[in-house]
């Protein structure tokens, strides 16, 4: 018998985990603190939970594979404790911590306690981008790309989260500029603005640069965070725009064209469950990690984030 998961959390992101987990038909507890989010669990999922926090379960025992689905402000404390119970293998929910030196020092004890965190960057695994990265192929490769990770700031009101996060709000929603340099590769000649400012925000609220990757794929990027915007990715090849707006969807436009077609995908995964979430944990479950995200990588990932948001 398989020995089971533990899934550390009762919130909706790990409610999304549990019904990949019953569909995988992979064996799982469930650790959460409060008896409120365990009843809450157990109503939507059927699941049951144990409670009293992640601590006081590890003193009976610790688990081979867990997957860390917590608030972002706990992120760093849980993954810290499972690497130091003998936990080997975590699926770590982005973005780890929106501290540089937590995730170095998170880098540092994996490696010396021989565990392997890697971050869950579900968009990675979206449907519409698998589709993309084929056409891609049949394309050649990506020679310039630019996006925008514009926040509805009216929506999503930062104000209500803890003052540590809404003051490092790029990284605790990097999702897509980690897509961008993941299929572009990483900077490695660039120059970044910022100015304007939010009292939750002091760094910056509008973001600006552009430069070349280490893939020599030529980029740009512009998000005002005080006027209207969205979420979009767009890779040029030598024939075709692709373009990812919303990110679930794609479209292209083809040389010598001035109309943008919609290209019709197999989206039934990110249909049936959260977006990239399925095929993310499968992969993980499988140790199929080679689009995954390191904690080595997230930390150059962190020193990218930092230099875009002015922190």
């Amino acid at each position: 018998m398989k020995s089971a998961i533990w899934l550390i959390g009762a919130s909706k992101i790990a409610q999304d985990y549990s019904k990949i987990l019953e569909a995988l038909n992979v064996p799982y507890n469930v650790i959460c603190r409060s008896e409120n989010s365990a009843s809450s669990f157990k109503e939507a999922t059927g699941h049951d939970v144990k409670t009293g926090g992640l601590k006081k379960n590890l003193e009976k025992n610790f688990p081979n594979t867990a997957i860390v689905a917590v608030g972002i402000d706990e992120l760093f404390e849980v993954t810290k404790n499972l690497i130091n119970s003998g936990t080997n293998r975590i699926l770590l929910e982005k973005p780890g911590s929106i501290n540089i030196e937590e995730i170095n020092e998170l880098n540092l004890l994996a490696n010396k306690k021989n565990s392997k965190v890697l971050i869950a960057y579900n968009r990675r695994f979206y449907q519409s981008v698998d589709k993309m990265k084929k056409l891609i192929n049949e394309d050649g490769e990506i020679t310039s790309m630019t996006f925008e990770f514009t926040e509805w700031i009216d929506k999503i009101n930062p104000i209500k989260r803890p003052a540590k996060i809404r003051e490092h709000w790029l990284i605790a929603n990097s999702h897509v500029i980690d897509l961008a340099f993941h299929l572009g590769g990483k900077p490695k000649n660039w120059n970044c603005w910022q100015n304007g400012s939010f009292e939750w925000h002091p760094a910056s609220a509008r973001f600006c640069g552009s430069g070349i990757t280490e893939k020599n794929v030529m980029f740009s990027y512009l998000s005002d965070w005080k006027s209207s915007g969205s979420w979009k990715l767009e890779f040029l090849t030598t024939k075709n725009r692709f373009i990812l707006k919303p990110l679930e969807e794609l479209k292209v436009l083809k040389i010598g064209k001035t109309k943008v077609e919609e290209i019709k995908i197999e989206d039934d995964l990110d249909k049936q469950f959260k977006p990239g979430l399925f095929l993310q944990t499968k992969k993980f479950i499988n140790r199929d990690d080679h689009l995954l995200c390191s904690l080595s990588d997230q930390v150059e990932n962190m020193k990218l984030l930092y230099k875009i948001a002015g922190y």
